[in-house]
């Protein structure tokens, strides 16, 4: 059964709220296509416009730049994946457990529970992989910072921390953890496609070797930790 996925945004992500209107769902919706397609580098608001039959002017009414649109994308992103978290850890009572559903959702093995029909949830996965990390990596990131335009990203994190902390309460980098754990999937899964030499997973089909490489990062510092912090000193 899916589930009707209703997100609210933060309202410094855009002029207009897209969700409001079908044209802004067009404008989300068919720029994230394009985007994937040709690269944020050469997409434009002027090329947006023109695939979907609106003026540039009409876009610019919702996203004040092609910045703040793949912000956009990528903050819903993250909150679909701490939807998808919480969905599926529910009724997950051991911490182990609840690592494993972690990895298995940043690898993309579990089935989405969620419906939106005007974004293509595994094309906005490979933005975000390809991407994402341009939403971030500005001059201006402490400014879209302090307008909490990250919180989505920074919450996922946390919430993984968090499982963390339950598995090993004493462990002292947990959020550390939690962000290397996602970048880590991210950088493998690119280099997987684009520069395979950097990484043992290039020709693989699937993400199942990564996630296994991953489960052991993941719980050979949670438990390593454990284990050196026992040994006599």
């Amino acid at each position: 059964m899916e589930l009707q996925l209703q997100i609210k945004m933060n309202p410094a992500l855009y002029v207009r709220d897209p969700e409001l209107s079908e044209l802004g769902k067009n404008i989300v919706g068919t720029g994230i296509l394009m985007i994937h397609d040709m690269g944020f580098e050469d997409f434009t608001f002027k090329k947006l416009a023109t695939r979907i039959g609106t003026t540039e002017a009409s876009i610019y009414r919702y996203f004040e730049n092609k910045h703040r649109l793949l912000t956009y994308i990528t903050t819903w992103f993250w909150t679909w994946m701490e939807y998808q978290f919480v969905f599926h850890t529910n009724n997950v009572t051991e911490p182990a457990e609840k690592i494993d559903i972690v990895i298995k959702l940043l690898t993309f093995q579990v089935k989405d529970q969620f419906m939106m029909e005007h974004i293509d949830k595994n094309v906005l996965h490979q933005i975000v992989i390809d991407e994402g990390n341009k939403s971030y990596f500005t001059k201006h990131v402490n400014e879209d910072n302090k307008a909490m335009l990250f919180q989505p990203y920074k919450d996922f994190c946390h919430r993984i921390a968090e499982v963390f902390l339950v598995y090993r309460p004493a462990f002292p980098f947990a959020h550390s953890l939690a962000s290397t754990l996602i970048e880590t999937a991210h950088h493998q899964m690119f280099f997987k496609d684009h520069l395979p030499r950097l990484t043992d997973f290039g020709g693989s089909k699937d993400n199942k070797q990564l996630a296994v490489f991953l489960h052991h990062v993941t719980f050979s510092s949670l438990d390593g930790f454990a284990k050196a912090k026992g040994k006599p000193k």
